[in-house]
């Protein structure tokens, strides 16, 4: 009592942590012309093939920015959520629909497969790379049963060319019960010779509660000789949820587990279901030129002809192809970059596509969508579209400040549609497939990703609401944050506490995670005036300082009368989530200087890091750049006077887990995120702090790059003499003006500016560290005149051709 009537005083008193606005005068001068050309059509230089025969499951078929269909390849590995395996040399569909990499089956709805001769349900055909191809909107292959499949797509529908050799029967399997979550129940019927419909339902994402149902209708350009449908062919089955895991049991990176016992989220069919399949079949004869136009629908068959109709009424499948690339041309041309290699501009702008396809619309031409309450909505005025799919514990760390950056009216949208699942449920979307929620992972991400989306200026959305809903859910416990009582009883959340419901696991790490929500929190609270919630979030965000123990200098599991749990281990996954304790002792982004003084100083901080960093594949347990708990780490050598560190390790990390290839990305995509880090270390920045528009600064890797602001105006960045063996910066400005801080200047984000870095191949001369008040949220120092500190530093000639190390020796 005596804790919670303290904090209730707390909420009158100043945040501690929070942030001053800085607002620009007039508009900055514009930047002295670089001699790199900046790139005209970025979508002619992304490679989808990047991604999908890695961990990083993402898949290389046609799509919009944020759309609603994905028609892409699926083989017979079939990874999660992409579907598609570079290894393999077959295809066995193109399903409609498909996520990034999220760690579970998901999506992979309504594949269909082009076959000539007799029907085999379970057919499978061979292909090669070698006649295979795909850009932004567009992809093709020609199968070894000498079918050419061409695919494009506009938001809400997709278009194919299937060109066919002359056969008196070719034909289109419909493999209804395929999708990757598993079908409860499938529908396929024929309307008239050239229209046939249908239906999935599906979900159960990691073996969650969740359900959908989605609905297709598809027509074709010549009339088919014969179709009809049949009992599917082994049908892919639902997970059974894996519940009863105790909460600290360890799970691997990138293998979601759930635990304990989880509510229905929708409506769930039960008992057994007829599990039907379809087939059309055509001559092909004289005309071997198939054309056909999908429409998909959450809501209804109508809705998914309305949708076609809407946005494909022609047949031209060039045009279509074309709009889809111009679509893309717009929305990557946000951010346009000058100079880098080749292989640096296409790994880039693929980070940034993969980065750009989820959330998804889920809202129909008409407005309609399914809410979480499964009852259909319409989006709210104002508004343009209804969203899903929010990957919560990996998107609130970079991407969803990318999406608002790139497309705010996206942005705002994704906030609104959060705002109204929040109204038909009483709860935020944590980790939702469509309109269900799953409670996969932990946290309370939607705190962080809605505070991210406003400081990025995505600012369209009705933030005093979703401010007082984030603040109901964060002081009342329920089924996103269980285990809340403890934080008012103890300051942490128990190794040995009783939690319930809804995939509680991971008490240390999730303590962490709820900090982090609560300071974004708090910052919305602070931009928004409510001063009282900004003090309030910011104080309980310092929970981090329970969990640490300064004999070991580790963020350790605590039991529930104040023991350290017994069997600790700094490389022990127990009672972290994906990782262990050297993963998760640096994740406090909101408050580094405090997490360096409970270690003892800088210096030991430094000494962590230097360690942690010594892998970057999770090699002793150390950092693991391929699983978002790493992610902030290479940038915390910023907040302790030594940028000149994170320069090195993150252009290390950049040569040595992406490169223009297949295997050219780490560990699941999981929705973006992990392209998302990309971007921004490309950029030569970082928003390591949640809810706030605070970038940690790194080296450009281009010699320039121009982004389109949210309002309106331009941050232009530009690296001279940039180049891959000189990620130091000697010296920065800002406007013209010496800027000697290692975070960008205040305003950056929505004022615009020109930021020009020096850079070099060795470290500069040190300088007196610039340290932050401590009223402030933790920001990065520099040094001075000598911003890129130097002291300590040595050679490695491990490191890598053109990469210097600067780690002491």
């Amino acid at each position: 009592m005596a804790r919670r009537m303290a904090r209730l005083s707390a909420r009158r008193l100043l945040a501690l942590c929070a942030a001053s606005a800085v607002t620009l005068g007039a508009a900055p001068p514009p930047a002295v012309p670089g001699t790199a050309e900046l790139v005209g059509r970025p979508a002619e230089l992304v490679n989808p093939f990047i991604g999908p025969p890695t961990k990083a499951n993402d898949f290389p078929g046609a799509d919009l920015p944020f759309g609603m269909v994905q028609w892409s390849p699926d083989t017979p590995s079939r990874p999660q959520g992409g579907g598609y395996a570079y290894r393999d040399s077959s295809i066995t569909g193109f399903s409609l629909t498909h996520l990034a990499g999220p760690g579970c089956g998901a999506g992979g709805d309504i594949p269909v497969l082009p076959t000539v001769g007799a029907v085999d349900a379970g057919a499978a055909v061979g292909f090669s790379h070698a006649h295979e191809s795909a850009s932004p909107g567009f992809y093709s292959v020609a199968l070894d049963n000498g079918v050419t499949t061409q695919l494009t797509a506009t938001q809400r529908s997709g278009m194919a060319t299937f060109s066919f050799p002359a056969a008196n029967q070719a034909n289109l399997l419909f493999k209804l019960a395929h999708s990757q979550g598993g079908d409860t129940d499938t529908r396929f019927a024929l309307i008239g010779d050239r229209e046939v419909t249908g239906q999935v339902t599906s979900g159960r994402f990691c073996g969650a509660a969740n359900s959908y149902t989605v609905y297709f209708d598809m027509v074709f350009d010549q009339p088919f000789r014969a179709g009809g449908s049949r009992p599917a062919a082994d049908p892919v089955r639902p997970e059974r949820p894996a519940v009863g895991v105790r909460p600290d049991v360890p799970e691997p990176a990138n293998h979601p587990t759930l635990h304990g016992i989880l509510p229905p989220t929708g409506p769930v069919r039960q008992g057994k279901a007829t599990l039907s399949e379809g087939y059309v079949s055509f001559d092909t004869t004289h005309n071997r030129r198939l054309r056909a136009k999908v429409g998909l629908s959450y809501v209804s068959t109508a809705n998914a002809v309305a949708n076609r109709v809407a946005e494909n009424p022609g047949w031209d499948f060039e045009q279509v192809r074309q709009a889809a690339q111009q679509r893309w041309n717009e929305e990557l041309g946000r951010i346009r970059i000058g100079g880098g290699t080749p292989a640096q501009r296409t790994v880039f702008y693929t980070a940034l596509y993969h980065a750009l396809l989820h959330p998804n619309v889920i809202s129909d031409s008409n407005g309609q969508y399914p809410g979480f309450d499964a009852t259909v909505h319409t989006v709210d005025p104002g508004h343009r579209a209804a969203y899903a799919n929010y990957s919560g514990w990996d998107i609130y760390r970079s991407q969803a400040q990318l999406e608002a950056l790139v497309d705010p009216q996206a942005a705002s949208d994704s906030a609104q549609s959060m705002l109204d699942a929040y109204r038909q449920t009483g709860r935020f979307p944590k980790w939702s497939e469509n309109n269900g929620e799953t409670y996969i992972m932990v946290g309370d991400p939607a705190d962080e990703i809605l505070a991210d989306y406003h400081a990025f200026g995505a600012t369209g959305f009705d933030s005093a609401e979703a401010l007082a809903g984030m603040v109901g859910e964060a002081t009342t416990a329920g089924h996103i944050r269980p285990g809340l009582n403890y934080l008012d009883q103890l300051g942490y959340l128990p190794t040995d506490g009783s939690y319930g419901c809804c995939n509680f696991y991971g008490p240390a790490s999730t303590t962490l995670e709820y900090d982090s929500a609560d300071f974004a929190v708090s910052a919305l609270a602070g931009t928004l005036g409510d001063r009282a919630d900004q003090a309030f979030f910011a104080r309980r965000a310092q929970d981090w300082r329970n969990l640490f123990n300064p004999a070991s200098g580790f963020v350790q599991p605590r039991d529930a009368d104040g023991s350290w749990t017994a069997g600790f281990t700094p490389v022990s996954g127990k009672n972290f989530v994906e990782g262990d304790s050297w993963k998760y002792t640096p994740m406090v982004p909101f408050n580094l200087h405090g997490l360096a003084g409970a270690m003892g100083g800088d210096r030991a901080l430094a000494s962590f890091l230097d360690t942690d960093l010594s892998s970057f594949t999770g090699a002793g347990g150390y950092t693991d750049l391929g699983n978002e708990p790493s992610l902030d780490i290479p940038w915390e050598y910023d907040y302790i006077g030594l940028p000149y560190r994170t320069q090195a390790v993150v252009r290390r990390v950049q040569d040595q887990i992406w490169t223009d290839s297949p295997a050219g990305l780490a560990g699941n995509d999981d929705l973006g995120e992990m392209s998302s880090w990309f971007v921004w270390s490309a950029l030569g920045m970082y928003p390591q702090t949640p809810g706030t528009a605070d970038l940690a600064l790194g080296s450009p890797m281009f010699q320039r790059a121009v982004v389109a602001l949210p309002s309106g105006n331009t941050l232009q960045i530009n690296g001279h003499g940039a180049a891959d063996g000189a990620p130091y910066v000697r010296s920065a400005e800002w406007n013209g003006h010496d800027w000697g801080r290692a975070y960008a200047p205040p305003g950056a984000v929505s004022d615009g500016g020109s930021l020009d870095f020096q850079l070099s191949d060795t470290p500069s001369p040190a300088g007196p560290p610039v340290r932050p008040t401590r009223r402030r949220p933790t920001r990065p120092r520099g040094g001075g005149r000598g911003w890129p500190l130097a002291s300590g530093a040595g050679s490695d000639a491990a490191t890598g051709p053109a990469v210097i190390s600067v780690f002491p020796c």
